[in-house]
C-alpha cells in the first residue's frame, strides 16, 4: 500500500510540475495571453490607420477642391491666372557673433 501511495504521490509531483513549468503550463499561457493582447493593441491603432487613410482616399475621390488643395501643399502648382509669392522667413542670426558681442558687453 505504501508503494502505491507513493507512486501516486511521485505521479501527482510530476503532472504538477508539468501543468505549473512545462509546455502549456500555465507559465506559457500567461505569456500567450499577454503576447494576444499586445497584438490586438497593434491591430487597434493599424485599424485606426487604415480607416484614416481610407477617408483620405474617399474625400480625394469625391471632392475636386481636396485634389487641388494636395496639388498646391505638395506639389506646389498653381493655377494659370495666379501669381505665387513665396514669404522667405529671414536667415538666423549667427550665434557664435552673438555671443562674442554679449561676452565683450555690445548689445545688438
Amino acid at each position: 500500500m505504501r508503494v502505491v501511495t507513493l507512486i501516486l504521490f511521485l505521479l501527482l509531483v510530476l503532472l504538477q510540475v508539468k501543468l505549473w513549468l512545462g509546455e502549456g503550463g500555465f507559465r506559457e499561457v500567461a505569456r500567450l495571453e499577454t503576447r494576444v493582447e499586445n497584438q490586438r493593441q497593434q491591430n487597434e491603432e493599424l485599424l485606426q490607420r487604415n480607416a484614416e487613410l481610407q477617408a483620405e482616399v474617399d474625400d480625394l475621390r469625391e471632392r475636386l477642391d481636396a485634389v487641388e488643395e494636395r496639388a498646391r501643399n505638395e506639389l506646389g502648382l498653381i493655377k494659370p491666372d495666379e501669381q505665387f509669392y513665396q514669404v522667405v522667413p529671414p536667415p538666423p542670426e549667427n550665434l557664435e557673433t552673438d555671443k562674442a558681442d554679449k561676452e565683450n558687453g555690445e548689445d545688438s
